[in-house]
């Protein structure tokens, strides 16, 4: 599973965020990961928390589009062939 893949911390963070919910201030969110930190010291295994909704994406096109003045705008293509592939190929595409 993918949550598992995921550095301790981000484990870690995943089980402190509230994802999307309004913060009092970033002291708050640094309070909630030190008291998960302290929850699971000692334990090499943290469970997916039943609230997570992560997803693992994994394309095989990618655009990147940047407005520029006068409808020249810059677009570039990142293809592989599937999602195995490491390589990609750029390129860019007219406006």
């Amino acid at each position: 599973m993918y949550f598992n893949t995921r550095i301790r911390g981000s484990r870690i963070g995943a089980w402190a965020s509230e994802q999307s919910s309004v913060l009092k201030d970033r002291k708050e969110l640094e309070m909630r990961v030190a008291e998960v930190e302290e929850w699971f010291r000692g334990r090499d295994e943290i469970p997916v928390p039943t609230f997570w909704g992560g997803l693992r994406i994994r394309p095989v096109l990618v655009e990147f589009w940047q407005g520029r003045e006068n409808r020249l705008h810059d677009r570039f293509v990142y293809t592989r062939e599937d999602v195995e592939s490491e390589e990609w190929e750029v390129e860019r595409l007219s406006p």
